[in-house]
């Protein structure tokens, strides 16, 4: 068996026409028209069977930018076994378990689709983070910071706060440049629970409207 694992084949998909207004999240949504499934080096198979609804999403939103969108680049085929293997994990009885089974198997499928190390590397952080996105309370609460003396406001606070923390990991991962995928886990699951455990900072009271000077008569 190959080192990298073994793809079945070139998937099939129809895409599924979203039922709201366009750019409706869900109008990323494909269903494979075929089974397809990819072998990892250890010889589990994970399916994606005929039916399941895919969208290449387990990377956050924010990060798309950065590390890439659904069904681009390398990581396409990837991408569908994670989607169905991610799903599976909601209801297996160790969640977290299975859910970094997953990102491990996305992490091999990445390499075995062309991605190189480093590429890999990166997208195997993206997908962690984004399981540990609900866990965050600084990146799921609706905050923005009130600009000074406008109704204006800055960039979405948690987007950039996921932006940043994906920075700060690939910063990490480039000084240790870890040799084997155990390192690159354990260095990801330790920044990440870092993250986690920090408290949700106090935001700062709106800033004071300043009021115009009548005019000198």
């Amino acid at each position: 068996m190959p080192t990298l694992g073994t793809f079945s084949d070139d998937p099939q998909a129809t895409w599924l026409v979203a039922p709201g207004l366009a750019g409706d999240p869900a109008d990323r949504d494909m269903t494979l028209v075929r089974d397809f499934w990819f072998t990892d080096p250890a010889g589990t198979t994970w399916w994606a069977p005929a039916g399941s609804v895919v969208n290449g999403a387990s990377i956050p939103a924010p990060l798309w930018s950065t590390v890439g969108s659904p069904y681009t680049g390398p990581y396409r085929r990837a991408s569908i076994v994670h989607d169905v293997a991610c799903d599976h994990a909601r209801t297996a009885p160790d969640t977290r378990a299975a859910r970094a089974a997953a990102d491990h198997m996305f992490y091999q499928a990445c390499l075995a689709g062309g991605c190189s190390p480093a590429q890999a590397e990166l997208l195997y952080a993206g997908v962690r983070l984004g399981a540990v996105l609900d866990g965050l309370p600084f990146w799921n609460q609706p905050l923005r910071v009130a600009l000074l003396a406008t109704d204006r406001t800055l960039p979405d606070v948690p987007e950039e706060s996921v932006r940043t923390t994906f920075r700060e990991l690939a910063a990490a991962i480039q000084a240790a440049q870890p040799a084997t995928f155990p390192q690159l886990a354990a260095l990801v699951e330790a920044h990440l629970q870092a993250k986690v455990a920090q408290p949700l900072p106090a935001m700062a009271p709106p800033a004071r409207q300043l009021r115009a000077r009548p005019a000198l008569p």
